[in-house]
């Protein structure tokens, strides 16, 4: 091993005395920048943008590698600094793509943005021009849509689709060159860069609301969620350089983005074989680490999910935003255990230390604190009450708009604001289910029978309250929900129908809580898809989208119900139905 990390810095002390010469070949470039990524993945991010940096203005894989590291960086961090440190680094990677982009006459620019013909007679240098251009754009983009005004949103959206244009057009060069003898060994990495690009446009639209999915199709947008699992999934099992991007962006789908606006059916078989190569490769990488707690989280084993969280942490100082990513998992992971103290612990270093929600983190400490005995608070030296007043201050607006959570937190806190305050009955149970948490717990069943003590116990408090305050209903409708959800989990389907239908039949008496109503029917709708009656259940789902609007969280309902309708294969889902599969 210190042999290995000699070498590896006698590579980089070279590349400092060699930067003066500019000249650099696309497949030596390519091997440099392979070699940063490796790099990267053993937790050296100042290393890897040390061999980057010197030729970022004279090679377009060196641009887009560095800058991408920077985006990554603001991404976690949400610091104005580090935010126009990757802006500007964006605009340099595009100068440096456009230098070896085929040069166009104005005849010819103009023709081509008609008829969108992608040119054939391309070098292979000028084509993997493209793709870069497309995938730094397409970065671009998604930093433009945080400045907030509507300027920027259509900025983002015009360079979004000026991105996905340029991905069909490599498509479509890629697929002229296929078949030709003698293909440069370069060429493997522009296959590998169009399936990840045009991978995660399909998939990414396809989670989209059917509306939304329309009008996207209608600018010429592609959301067919086959054809992105299959291109990402090819992408993935490739020798690219951009292998591990098409893999980490499936590790992304499979384990979070389908459990928090899915059904949170994560597809962990699939998941833990794309992971296995890395974990031989990089065994200490915070990445590999932080994706195999992951999978163990979602399969229910929390222990050793918390053990790999640790491990992550222990790995690197260098980014501590991965040390966030972890506190968050490892304040989840100890919640479903009711372990609040520890959840505690991990809630109140997201608050001291991440930029990311302080609105959501205080929420959530504060939501924590009020499942412990007022003692231990006391110990602790917090008060519940000062923090859930401080909630409302500390939201965020990106691109002009509150984000969703932020606002479900600051009208759940606003009750602790008024003269006579009254307590929230159990808020991290409810945050808990914000976040799909329940479809987790689900897979230990006697942690789920805990937390069903735990919300009869409410249940009780509620019924024995001799001054009901004008709360009441609506914390009565929480604790229903919650309850049908760990009795569906537990496979009694008929008491937990009988909950969901006692929080929907209280409708005209809920005043606050104007998302549990809707919630309710999707979680009734999932039931009756759980015993077999899809009719009924895709009615249920198509009820609460057509005749309920202006809820909180109403967004995330409606990409779960349009993924829920997709397992179903429900029409409505499919637009148009040959496109959308199941």
């Amino acid at each position: 091993m210190e042999k290995h990390d000699s070498l590896q810095q006698m590579h980089l002390n070279q590349i400092s005395e060699d930067s003066i010469s500019p000249e650099m070949d696309l497949e030596a470039a390519l091997t440099e920048c392979s070699y940063a990524l490796n790099l990267f993945l053993n937790n050296r991010f100042s290393d890897a943008l040390a061999v980057l940096k010197p030729r970022k203005s004279q090679s377009m894989y060196h641009a887009m590698g560095y800058s991408s590291i920077l985006v990554m960086q603001a991404g976690m961090t949400f610091d104005p600094k580090d935010m126009n440190a990757a802006m500007a680094s964006l605009g340099e990677s595009l100068q440096t793509c456009q230098r070896f982009r085929k040069k166009t006459g104005i005849v010819e620019t103009l023709t081509s943005l008609w008829n969108r013909q992608p040119a054939d007679n391309l070098t292979e240098e000028e084509m993997h021009a493209e793709l870069c251009y497309a995938e730094v754009l397409l970065q671009k983009a998604a930093l433009t849509f945080l400045d907030e005004t509507i300027i920027g949103f259509i900025k983002g959206g015009m360079r979004i689709r000026n991105s996905y244009q340029i991905f069909k057009d490599c498509q479509a060069l890629a697929n002229v060159t296929k078949d030709m003898e003698k293909q440069k060994s370069t060429h493997i990495h522009f296959r590998g860069g169009v399936s990840m690009g045009i991978g995660s446009f399909n998939l990414m639209l396809s989670l989209l609301p059917s509306k939304v999915l329309r009008l996207m199709e209608f600018l010429g947008f592609s959301g067919d969620r086959d054809v992105g699992l299959s291109e990402l999934r090819e992408g993935a099992a490739g020798n690219s350089l951009r292998s591990i991007l098409s893999t980490l962006t499936l590790l992304m789908f499979h384990l979070y983005i389908t459990v928090i606006l899915g059904t949170g059916e994560a597809n962990l078989t699939e998941s833990e074989a794309l992971l296995e190569p890395y974990i031989e490769k990089f065994p200490n990488g915070a990445l590999i680490l932080f994706y195999t707690a992951r999978i163990a989280l979602l399969k229910g084993n929390f222990t050793f999910a918390q053990e790999k969280f640790l491990a992550c942490i222990a790995a690197q100082e260098e980014w501590r935003q991965i040390h966030h990513l972890c506190y968050w998992e490892l304040m989840w992971a100890y919640s479903f255990e009711q372990n609040w103290r520890e959840a505690y612990r991990y809630a109140d270093l997201l608050c001291k230390e991440s930029k990311w929600s302080q609105a959501t983190y205080t929420f959530q400490k504060a939501a924590i604190l009020s499942m412990l005995p007022e003692e231990e608070v006391t110990e602790l030296g917090e008060n519940v009450m000062e923090l859930f007043r401080q909630v409302e201050g500390l939201r965020l607006r990106i691109a002009g708009k509150s984000i969703p959570t932020e606002k479900f937190a600051a009208s759940k806190a606003r009750r602790y604001s008024s003269s006579a305050p009254v307590k929230l009955v159990v808020p991290a149970l409810e945050m808990m289910y914000v976040w799909n948490g329940f479809t987790v717990v689900g897979k230990r069943p006697e942690l789920t029978k805990s937390i069903l003590t735990t919300l009869e116990k409410a249940e009780e408090q509620l019924r024995d309250e001799p001054n009901p305050s004008v709360y009441h209903l609506d914390d009565q409708g929480v604790v229903q929900l919650l309850k049908g959800l760990c009795l569906r989990q537990l496979g009694h389907l008929v008491q937990a129908e009988l909950c969901f239908n006692q929080v929907i039949s209280s409708e005209k008496d809920i005043k606050h809580d104007n998302y549990l109503v809707p919630f309710t029917m999707y979680e009734l709708g999932l039931l009756h898809k759980q015993k077999g009656d899809i009719n009924t259940a895709i009615t249920m789902m198509e009820n609460v989208k057509m005749n309920y609007k202006d809820y909180n969280m109403e967004s995330r309902l409606h990409f779960r119900i349009h993924a829920a309708l997709n397992t179903m294969g429900s029409f409505s889902a499919k637009l148009p139905p040959s496109r959308t599969a199941a």
